[in-house]
């Protein structure tokens, strides 16, 4: 799963359940210590982002015979969540039944060995759907990405120090849980915790997936002065790998329940997306 804590992993079973199609169950903890569940007792959106990910690296691993030693580039990725059938938190956690679907194999050229792929998940409680998920990944091997990170400037800066905002104001309970700052009228990509055990599990030569598409939410959740917290559905594509230094910047425009955001280091882009409340 690319988790050190075992409280991180949210899959407790995956198998095959055609050729290209996996059945899954999932556990929703009630008491997540990032994502805790909301006062409506919901959970976060961000756990079918995480679900599917860790689906994106386990049917990979398990059954396409791609080897732990490769390295998981996530290209894109999707949610859509029905507010109306999704699951409340009981006592303990929610038990999710997920159908992935594999689509768009990718070989190398000896067509031997799979090197990319698409997923789709949908997802179910108590037998009623209420998520869908999608995303594409490359996976390469040690001396292929060695090749294609030695292109990424090396230098590395002074952390930030900015103005965080208070945790209350982007909807969370902990100030550790913030990933951004405040330098004058820019947002910027600025962990309080780069040791985050969630966001930061493990060291990592970039920025996570997961920790930008947080890093959006909390700087619509600035912009819109708290109007907008909890997205119910969302698309980001990650044109380039974004650095831990210097911080990325993040624009959004925000037009009623939708918010488009981009992620910039200097004059390069390296993340699109957009949120909807």
């Amino acid at each position: 799963m690319h988790r050190i804590s075992v409280a991180e992993v949210l899959l407790t079973d995956v198998r095959a359940c055609g050729p290209l199609t996996f059945c899954a169950a999932a556990a929703w903890t009630r008491s997540h210590p990032t994502f805790p569940r909301g006062r409506d007792d919901r959970h976060s959106p961000w756990m079918i982002v995480e679900t599917l990910r860790q689906l994106g690296i386990c049917v990979p691993l398990r059954y396409f015979g791609v080897p732990r030693t490769a390295r998981f580039l996530i290209g894109d990725l999707s949610f859509r969540l029905d507010p109306a059938a999704e699951p409340r938190a009981p006592h303990g956690a929610s038990e999710i039944g997920c159908l992935a679907t594999v689509s768009d194999l990718r070989t190398g050229r000896r067509g031997n060995a799979v090197t990319g792929l698409r997923m789709r998940v949908d997802f179910f409680a108590d037998g009623r759907l209420f998520a869908h998920a999608e995303g594409g990944a490359r996976f390469l091997d040690a001396r292929l990405y060695d090749a294609l990170r030695s292109r990424a400037a090396t230098a590395v800066t002074a952390r930030h120090q900015g103005v965080r905002p208070r945790p209350a104001a982007l909807g969370l309970e902990s100030a550790s849980d913030v990933v951004v700052s405040q330098d004058g009228d820019r947002v910027l990509v600025d962990p309080a915790d780069p040791r985050h055990p969630f966001f930061f599990d493990h060291g990592t030569d970039h920025v996570p997936g997961m920790a930008l598409l947080e890093a959006a939410r909390q700087t619509i959740a600035l912009r819109s002065a708290g109007k907008l917290l909890r997205p119910v559905s969302c698309r980001m594509t990650a044109a380039r790998f974004t650095e831990h230094a210097p911080p990325a910047a993040i624009h959004c425009s925000v037009y009623g329940s939708i918010a488009f955001f981009r992620m910039r280091q200097g004059d390069t882009k390296t993340a699109t997306g957009l949120l909807r409340y």
